[in-house]
């Protein structure tokens, strides 16, 4: 399949302009919401990011998971963003949230995007714009999935809604598909999105529990991949040291591409959430035909427009664009 625009197959261009036209019908998220009253908003956005990206290689990794635990509270609407006042805690103080990064990268672009255009510019927009440009970066100017804009801000943050709305990495499949139909995702969903994990890296005690005392009987998963597993009780002592960190993706995990599900499928995946993928036969063979690159790159583009429409806020009456992305106007 020769035929592309701006890196993506001529096929993924077909579906992508379907979707945005209906985003547009649904009066929803709109292409280049910004075109009129901030022009120069996304390629501020792309500029900033790109520099962040090149002294911060980790930076696609962490925004993107920024993203994900993003939407999954209350909607793409950069409530992760704001930091608690008084004495509620917000969604960042959740105990899965805490080893979130990226929030000083949001905040330097929404710096200058401000200086560009004061008040205009969402957080949620730029969050969305931003994880898919620092995941792009090594493509140089090959976006690897389109981003609709037009979202709003929430002014909404509780710590309290974070469990049960998180898919976690000790989730066994039913959970996983219940958390994701929750939001309007399939499990074809489900399992594609699950290959963010080709990038970036993950605490031991994420998994500790895998190596040395599955079943509470010092035992290992028996779905884990015995070598590997030896492998990774050479880089995770028991018990878990917070400080230590394993690639999710070995060998690979500043690559986004389609190497997770080779590992999955190897017995591999680092996460009991990764191992789940394999315990239903439909999840299973999606598994499969995603380790090649091709159907990657383009499925998970399409499931990254689905996530990233999640209970968005739109329009005039509902949220507000926030002039710094830590606290409500």
């Amino acid at each position: 399949m020769r035929t592309s625009y701006h890196g993506f197959p001529l096929f993924s261009v077909l579906v992508f302009s379907t979707l945005l036209g209906l985003q547009v019908v649904n009066g929803a998220l709109i292409n280049n919401f910004y075109r009129r009253s901030c022009p120069k908003a996304e390629r501020i956005i792309q500029d900033v990011t790109f520099r962040l990206a090149r002294s911060n290689p980790s930076l696609g990794a962490q925004l993107l998971r920024l993203q994900f635990h993003d939407c999954f509270v209350r909607g793409c609407d950069a409530s992760i963003l704001l930091d608690t006042v008084g004495t509620n805690p917000s969604e960042k103080d959740a105990r899965p949230n805490q080893s979130l990064l990226g929030f000083d990268a949001i905040d330097k672009i929404k710096f200058e995007v401000e200086k560009a255009c004061r008040g205009v510019v969402s957080c949620a927009d730029i969050l969305a714009l931003a994880a898919r440009d620092a995941v792009s970066f090594p493509f140089k100017n090959r976006p690897q999935w389109p981003v609709l804009t037009g979202r709003r801000d929430g002014t909404v943050s509780r710590s309290s809604e974070v469990t049960g709305n998180i898919p976690s990495p000790f989730s066994d499949f039913a959970t996983l598909k219940q958390l994701f139909q929750k939001k309007g995702l399939t499990v074809t969903d489900l399992v594609i999105l699950s290959g963010a994990h080709t990038i970036g890296v993950a605490h031991c005690g994420t998994f500790s529990r895998r190596l040395y005392n599955f079943t509470g009987k010092g035992d290992a998963d028996p779905s884990l991949d015995p070598k590997y597993a030896n492998f990774l009780r050479t880089k995770c002592p028991n018990p878990a040291d917070p400080s230590i960190t394993v690639e999710m993706d070995p060998r690979s995990s500043r690559s986004f591409d389609s190497d997770y599900f080779k590992i999955v499928t190897q017995n591999k995946g680092l996460f009991q959430s990764d191992a789940a993928l394999l315990t239903d036969a439909s999840s299973s063979r999606t598994v499969k035909q995603l380790q090649n690159p091709r159907a990657f790159s383009s499925s998970f583009a399409n499931s990254m427009l689905k996530m990233a429409a999640i209970e968005v806020l739109t329009g005039p009456n509902n949220g507000e664009i926030r002039q710094r992305c830590r606290f409500v106007n």
